[in-house]
């Protein structure tokens, strides 16, 4: 199964999505149970990324958690996550920074390198900016180095967006932007061991391609993040 993480749910959506078979939660639970399938278990997430310890620039909380918005590139989440490779017995890492639209929940920009510094960040906004060049979101993370730089401040000032801050020690003011590690890292990453970077880094490309464009969310109205963002474009 190419996605042996998806619950009775999910299950049922792409079997009426993707295959044209109609048929309830309940008889694909019964199912699931009868043939022992069970969705990869949620792990708890116990990592918040402290302060700065010399910070530049703090901006309040302006989100506040109100995680909807009316349209696409209104409200922009970023944050940064590191997976590990081992070559032997050595553990090497990588760090992935991604910016979500709280609209439709896709997956607007990423980058994958070696190091976890200002230019991972840098290059993940001007990629989102190239994107969306008449995009001024609210855009929000925590108060990691990167985002408490003075230059990244600029840049956002620069492109008309106003900057937002989870308060120290809150996951949770950034919940949907850790939501989508804690789902990207259980259907891909965790019980995996990965023996080098190159096959780390086509599964982070190839599982962020597959949310934005065939992963289904009853949150989004059984629609892909894609699909619900090119359905506001379309009315």
């Amino acid at each position: 199964m190419k996605s042996p993480d998806k619950g009775y749910r999910r299950i049922r959506d792409d079997l009426e999505r993707y295959h044209g078979i109609k048929v309830n939660d309940k008889k694909v639970l019964r199912i699931c149970r009868k043939k022992d399938i069970k969705s990869t278990i949620k792990y708890a997430n116990n990592s918040c990324t402290r302060q700065s310890k010399n910070p530049q620039f703090i901006a309040e909380n302006i989100l506040n958690r109100e995680f909807t918005a009316e349209a696409p590139n209104l409200k922009w989440l970023t944050d940064v996550t590191e997976f590990k490779y081992y070559v032997g017995y050595e553990s090497h890492k990588v760090f992935l920074s991604a910016i979500l639209d709280l609209y439709d929940r896709r997956i607007v920009s990423y980058v994958i390198e070696d190091s976890n510094n200002n230019d991972l960040v840098f290059r993940t906004f001007d990629a989102a900016v190239a994107a969306n060049p008449d995009a001024t979101p609210l855009f929000h993370s925590d108060r990691g180095f990167q985002y408490t730089n003075r230059t990244f401040h600029t840049k956002l000032e620069e492109a008309g967006m106003t900057q937002s801050m989870s308060r120290v020690a809150k996951c949770i003011d950034n919940g949907p932007m850790e939501g989508f590690w804690g789902i990207l890292k259980r259907e891909r990453y965790y019980g995996k061991r990965f023996t080098d970077k190159e096959s780390l880094v086509a599964m982070i490309e190839e599982y962020i391609d597959y949310y934005n464009n065939s992963r289904l969310q009853r949150n989004l109205g059984v629609l892909t993040p894609m699909e619900k963002f090119s359905q506001y474009l379309a009315a």
